[in-house]
């Protein structure tokens, strides 16, 4: 039986969400059944799009245009509700896939987004083949414990240091 790996990309630099989507093309070239799911993007990202037309299930929960941070309480439950719902739903499918990225996951539960203890529990009870792939800013140690990859992106200079916003096609 194969053996999935799971893997966690993180840090404050970019190409976090870029090298997972890199991933799911090499898998899905290798006809490799793979699913997507963003939390924490407030607008359409580009990367979406081809990544359906390549056969990729792919969930990009919507939780307002505004950041956690600019939210009211009521939005940040609407946000808790809607991104809980989303995760049970790939967790729902982690069967019929062989790759499954969780893309922001790592910050929506450093946030209190996610109830305590379900990232958790679905990385322990995921399928054995299942090659999983968590991004986010931080490496929670009781993940970072079972990892099989973890690879850190540092920012040593970011245009964001110049005040130019993020750009469509490039960051998002």
């Amino acid at each position: 039986m194969k053996q999935g790996c799971l893997h966690l990309y993180y840090g404050d630099g970019k190409g976090k969400t870029t090298a997972a989507v890199g991933l799911c093309v090499r898998a899905c070239g290798a006809g490799l059944r793979c699913g997507f799911l963003q939390f924490l993007k407030g607008r359409p990202t580009a990367e979406r799009a081809p990544l359906e037309t390549l056969g990729v299930w792919v969930l990009a929960p919507t939780t307002g245009p505004r950041f956690w941070f600019e939210m009211d309480e009521a939005e940040k439950q609407v946000c808790r509700n809607v991104s809980a719902a989303a995760l049970q739903e790939a967790a729902a499918r982690m069967a019929d896939l062989d790759l499954l990225v969780l893309d922001e996951v790592l910050d929506a539960e450093e946030l209190g987004i996610l109830p305590a203890g379900l990232l958790q529990g679905i990385v322990q009870k995921r399928p054995e083949a299942l090659e999983l792939v968590l991004t986010g800013h931080s490496c929670p140690e009781q993940l970072a414990a079972s990892a099989d990859y973890i690879t850190r992106f540092l920012a040593e200079k970011h245009p964001y240091d110049k005040g130019l916003n993020a750009r469509r096609g490039i960051e998002y």
